[in-house]
């Protein structure tokens, strides 16, 4: 790792620890040459999934599509920032263990569902009348009611 004071090539290390709920790690390093210290973060680079679109088309994975589109669903509910991040690792890693090299984009929109389903029920309504193209207020109470009977049976 160079410096990034005096780009020298020698530093070392000097402290280690898990950040991020495990997936990454944060390096304290000091520069061998010019005794300076700064931190980095180092995390495991895991190819993620082609996207098949509705239409046939295919795009990369975008996180920060992903993100925002959760946090649009969120917007002014009581989740935390930790619990977002944490959903979204469980959606990479969910997506990951398909082990294919493409997905659909329905399977994501379950997937990012049913972690919205586990965080906030108003955030999941809100996102599932958009994904799924709710047209009437039934729609909505249809939703509702299923999430009563999930509620009841202890789901």
């Amino acid at each position: 790792m160079h410096c990034p004071f005096c780009a020298a090539v020698d530093t070392k290390v000097i402290d280690s620890r898990l950040v991020s709920d495990g997936h990454q790690v944060r390096r304290r390093r000091e520069c061998l040459d010019c005794n300076e210290r700064f931190t980095t973060f180092e995390s495991a680079e895991l190819v993620m999934p082609r996207i098949v679109k509705r239409d046939g088309s295919r795009e990369p994975f975008n996180e920060d599509k992903m993100r925002n589109g959760l946090l649009r669903a969120l917007e002014k509910r009581p989740v935390s920032v930790e619990q977002v991040e944490l959903a979204i690792n469980k959606l990479k890693s969910q997506l990951r263990a398909t082990g294919e090299r493409e997905v659909s984009s329905e399977m994501l929109g379950s997937l990012i569902m049913s972690q919205l389903k586990n965080l906030d029920k108003v955030a999941y309504l809100r996102f599932a009348s958009v994904y799924l193209s709710f047209e009437d207020i039934r729609e909505f109470a249809e939703e509702i009611a299923r999430l009563g009977e999930e509620k009841a049976n202890g789901q």
